[in-house]
């Protein structure tokens, strides 16, 4: 009895764990959920993974869809969707919130027969490159000219400071949000650039503003291309280059090959005018990134690191200034070297 008595307080001793040990788990566990919160704190929004080219094509899926729907027939897009009011109009197309099976969804009608042309380019361009890249596609009827597209609140790109100027958005409005709303824009001119379909230029881009109303911003704080009715296609083994429209272009935010090259002397004349490749939305970077950047807390510190790519960017040589993918590459390293550096330095001081 004695023998089994004292193998048992043995067997309890091993069992027990001293109170410093429980201490340092303890301490162990803070530290782990202390950096968790940093992360999600410091790092910005991660972006959806929900992505229309996960459906065959000629089907679309939305929002909290589990399932992959056909797109709408004329038939569906005039019993199913009501027109709700009218939210944008451009020279191609009026655009309306409108409402399909309860939820918002913007309608796009053709603002002319003039324009048809162009509509139809646009519809086009839209069914070739669904991808996470472009906004969704719900439904087309060539008959009626309609579009149908995945609705997004925030609306064009251009209404980014007015956004993040809102309260309930101020924890997005971070250089690292913002350098990640770059990263979004220069994927998008990168995926145009090696698309399905070959070499796409973002034509309709002849100023900021003008670009910036290309693209929507989404409620999860990325971007997304809108607006497709000029998209020209560049094919440099058969010499075929574009010209973005028949009038003379001026400022700096369009690249200098944009620009007549014959001087005052001689009037601008389209059939002139020298044609141009994909290089034009290279040329257009930096000022886009810029305005996306804005003036928070990091931003000029961003800015500084981008200097030497955004230089390259401004050659007066096209052939000179870098890829997309190029710029995409810097941007990632750039965001994750300043992540590195930023975060450990925060956590030392807390």
């Amino acid at each position: 009895m004695e023998k089994k008595s004292q193998e048992s307080k043995k067997g309890l001793t091993h069992r027990e764990v001293p109170p410093v040990v429980v201490l340092l788990l303890a301490m162990a566990l803070m530290n782990t959920l202390l950096y968790l919160c940093l992360d999600q704190f410091f790092i910005s929004p991660q972006h959806s993974t929900v992505d229309p080219s996960h459906c065959p094509f000629g089907y679309f899926r939305m929002g909290q869809m589990k399932n992959c729907s056909p797109w709408l027939s004329c038939e569906e897009l005039r019993t199913e969707v009501r027109q709700l009011k009218r939210v944008g109009e451009g020279a191609v197309k009026r655009v309306f919130l409108s409402e399909w099976k309860e939820r918002k969804v913007a309608l796009s009608r053709l603002t002319s027969l003039e324009m048809k042309d162009d509509f139809l380019h646009g519809l086009q361009m839209l069914k070739s490159l669904q991808s996470k890249y472009v906004v969704t596609l719900l439904g087309y009827c060539e008959d009626d000219n309609t579009v149908l597209t995945e609705y997004h609140p925030l609306g064009s790109l251009s209404n980014l400071e007015e956004t993040l100027n809102l309260s309930k958005y101020q924890h997005v409005n971070t250089w690292q949000a913002r350098l990640q709303l770059a990263m979004d824009y220069v994927g998008i001119i990168n995926y145009l650039h090696n698309s399905p379909l070959g070499t796409l230029v973002m034509c309709d881009s002849n100023d900021l503003r003008k670009t910036l109303s290309q693209y929507l911003l989404t409620s999860n704080f990325s971007i997304v291309a809108n607006d497709l009715d000029a998209l020209p296609l560049v094919n440099h083994s058969s010499r075929m280059f574009v010209k973005c429209g028949h009038r003379e272009l001026h400022g700096d935010f369009v690249a200098p090959e944009q620009l007549w090259p014959y001087g005052e002397d001689l009037p601008f004349h389209d059939d002139l005018m020298p044609s141009y490749d994909e290089k034009i939305d290279i040329w257009k970077i930096p000022d886009v990134s810029s305005f996306l950047l804005g003036h928070v807390e990091g931003s000029d510190m961003v800015r500084f690191h981008l200097f030497d790519i955004h230089k390259a960017c401004k050659s007066k040589t096209p052939a000179e200034r870098p890829t997309a993918q190029d710029i995409l590459d810097t941007y990632q390293k750039v965001l994750n070297s300043l992540r590195d550096t930023v975060m450990p330095q925060t956590r030392e001081m807390l």
